[in-house]
Formats: C-alpha cells, sequence, structure tokens
C-alpha cells in the first residue's frame, strides 16, 4: 500500500531524512510552504476552488521532489515560484468565488425583504380599504336613519298638527293650549259629557303619540257665586279631565292641574254669554321634553 503524504508532510519527510548533508530548501520554497498550510486552513478554498488548490498541492510535491532530489537552487526555486502562484491563484479564485456567492445570497435576501414589505403594503392596504368601506357603509346607514327618522318626525308633526286643528288648539308662548268650553261639563258640577269625554278621548290620542309631552289641566269659572266655591268647582273640573285622561291610559304622572276659579277670566261677567267664555278647562301642551311655563 502506497502512503500519500501532503506536500507539509513531505517537506518535513524529507529534512528529516537529510539532516546532516546540503539544505534541502530554499526561503521561496518555505513561503510557498507557509502560503499552503494558510491555504489549507481556508475552507473557502476546500469549497470553492478543490481544482485550483489540486494544482497548487501538485505544484508544491513538485518543488519539494525536486528539493529532495536535490536539483539545483534555480530550479527549485523556479517550482516554487509556480506552486506559490498556483496557491495564490486558489486562493484568489476562492475569495471571488464566495464574494459570489454572498452577493447572490444577499441579493436573494434583499429580494425576499422588498416581497415581505410589498406584502405587507398590500395587506395594510387591503385593511384601509376593507375600514374605508365599513365606514362608508356606516356613515350611510346612519344617513339612511336620519332621514327616515327626519321624514318620520315631519309625518308626526303634521300628523298632531291635524289632530290639534281638530281640537281648535290655539299655539301660545306657554304652549299649544286646548279649551274645553262650559257646554263640555254638565251645569254647576264636574262631570263631563259625553261630548267632553270624546275631546278628552282625542287628547289622550294626542299624548300617547308624543310621550315627550305633558299637559297642565287649569280649570276657571265666572264670577257666580262665592269665590271658594268657583274655587273648588274649577278644581274638581281640572281633576275630571286628570281621570279622564288616567282611564284612557295616561300616566297620571304627565298631567298636573290647577284651579284658578274666577281669575284670568277670558271676557267679562256682565252678560250670559261672557260668563259662559269664562267657564273653561284649559289645557296647556308642552313642547316636546319641556315642561309648561307657569302663569304670569
Amino acid at each position: 500500500m502506497k502512503l500519500k503524504l501532503s506536500p507539509v508532510v513531505l517537506s518535513i519527510a524529507i529534512a528529516l531524512s537529510a539532516c546532516g548533508s546540503a539544505p534541502l530548501t530554499t526561503t521561496t520554497l518555505d513561503q510557498a510552504r507557509n502560503d499552503y498550510e494558510a491555504a489549507q486552513k481556508n475552507s473557502a478554498v476546500s469549497q470553492y476552488a478543490v481544482r485550483e488548490f489540486n494544482e497548487a498541492t501538485a505544484a508544491l510535491n513538485a518543488a519539494n521532489n525536486a528539493a529532495a532530489e536535490r536539483e539545483k537552487v534555480e530550479k527549485v526555486d523556479q517550482l516554487a515560484y509556480v506552486a506559490k502562484q498556483k496557491i495564490a491563484t486558489a486562493q484568489e479564485v476562492a475569495r471571488a468565488r464566495k464574494a459570489e456567492v454572498d452577493l447572490k445570497q444577499a441579493a436573494q435576501e434583499r429580494d425576499q425583504v422588498r416581497l415581505q414589505a410589498r406584502t405587507a403594503e398590500a395587506e395594510a392596504a387591503k385593511r384601509a380599504a376593507e375600514q374605508a368601506q365599513t365606514e362608508a357603509e356606516a356613515a350611510k346607514a346612519r344617513a339612511e336613519a336620519a332621514t327616515a327618522a327626519t321624514q318620520n318626525a315631519q309625518q308626526q308633526a303634521q300628523a298632531l298638527a291635524a289632530q290639534l286643528a281638530e281640537l281648535q288648539a290655539k299655539q301660545t308662548e306657554r304652549g299649544t293650549i286646548i279649551t274645553l268650553g262650559d257646554v263640555l261639563f254638565n251645569v254647576d258640577q264636574a262631570v263631563l259629557t259625553s261630548q267632553g269625554q270624546a275631546t278628552v278621548q282625542k287628547l289622550a290620542t294626542i299624548l300617547r303619540e308624543n310621550p315627550d309631552r305633558t299637559v297642565l289641566v287649569e280649570g276657571f269659572t265666572d264670577s257666580t257665586g262665592s269665590t271658594a266655591h268657583n274655587l273648588e268647582l274649577s278644581q274638581r273640573r281640572a281633576e275630571a279631565v286628570r281621570a279622564a285622561l288616567a282611564q284612557a291610559g295616561i300616566e297620571r304622572s304627565r298631567v298636573d292641574v290647577r284651579g284658578y276659579g274666577e281669575a284670568y277670566p277670558v271676557a267679562g261677567n256682565a252678560t250670559a254669554g261672557d260668563r259662559q267664555l269664562n267657564r273653561r278647562v284649559e289645557i296647556v301642551l308642552s313642547e316636546p321634553g319641556k315642561p309648561v311655563q307657569a302663569r304670569r
């Protein structure tokens, strides 16, 4: 079996065998051996410059053999110089090819980063578009709801205006006033006639359809009779209206009452016609969400 030795090992063996004889190396050959040993330790050389390193190995072996055979110093140096060049070539080829590989890898990594960035941008744009679409749909829904609410409010206002017109209501600074005349009560009593009951039912309908409104029921009389009697009668008539509203399903908390007797007349009390005008119940309908203003 033939034992294969590397150039460095071979050079050591030659040196040992020649101990005591003429020098078997030169400065150039020593430099070549050192360069070779450095190339051996360079992993890039074994990975990227195999052929070039094999050629360098062969060249260095030739130089070592020439030295072992005690060739002329010039020839040994010539072969060692060739070996040095081939070793340098292997090193340079390894460096260049490794740089090329590193450059390609860096380019691939850069492309990957750019792809990831573009993907992230596309996903962000998609999310932004979806968010904008959602907001647009929500805005559209709000607009439609607002339009529907406006239309509903307009319809409700028109219906209320028609109902108040039927009750001959009047708009004042205290609110809308509905007047129940003396004929809607039995004479000198606080009992609503059938016509008075029908009028109160219409008022109850208005209150049910407008839950944000309340009423103040105010009773009045003419000046006939005692002040105490008139005050008590006016209070009972106002209470009669509240009771009728309660029977129609209107919460008592939405109905306040006041009896003023012969106070606040709307006509003189000299004639029967004027006294009949003074005998009345006024129902003040509040504005939405606001209390009825106190009488001044």
